[in-house]
């Protein structure tokens, strides 16, 4: 029998701990944070999703996502399943311009939260 086996990266374990980052200061700060993990957990998997899609459509030669809406949905949270999505899908990882970009919406996104956190 096949044994299925799964490499832990650094970009799955850099994700998680942010995720679990973001759920210990929503529960300490209080209920009106509570809306920030469920916000990164969603945006996350509907940036994967896309991610996805646009690989798919890469493939088969039909119209692709613009890499600005990719950038956009990880400047709004969703950069945890971008960067799952980059490494496990392989897509959009060996592309330097795009990845400078996108970690710059990670480091813009990270702003955000700690003045959102801090006000």
């Amino acid at each position: 029998m096949a044994r299925l086996t799964h490499t832990l990266r650094t970009s799955d374990l850099a994700a998680g701990l942010f995720l679990a980052a973001v759920a210990v200061v929503a529960l300490w700060i209080g209920a009106l944070f509570l809306w920030i993990l469920p916000l990164y957990l969603l945006l996350s998997l509907a940036t994967f999703l896309i991610y996805a899609w646009d690989k798919w459509s890469a493939k088969r030669g039909t119209r692709r996502v613009p890499e600005k809406t990719l950038h956009l949905l990880s400047l709004f949270g969703g950069w945890p399943g971008a960067l799952l999505a980059q490494n496990h899908l392989r897509h959009k990882s060996s592309k330097a311009p795009f990845r400078r970009v996108f970690w710059v919406t990670v480091a813009l996104n990270l702003a955000g939260l700690a003045v959102l956190v801090i006000a």
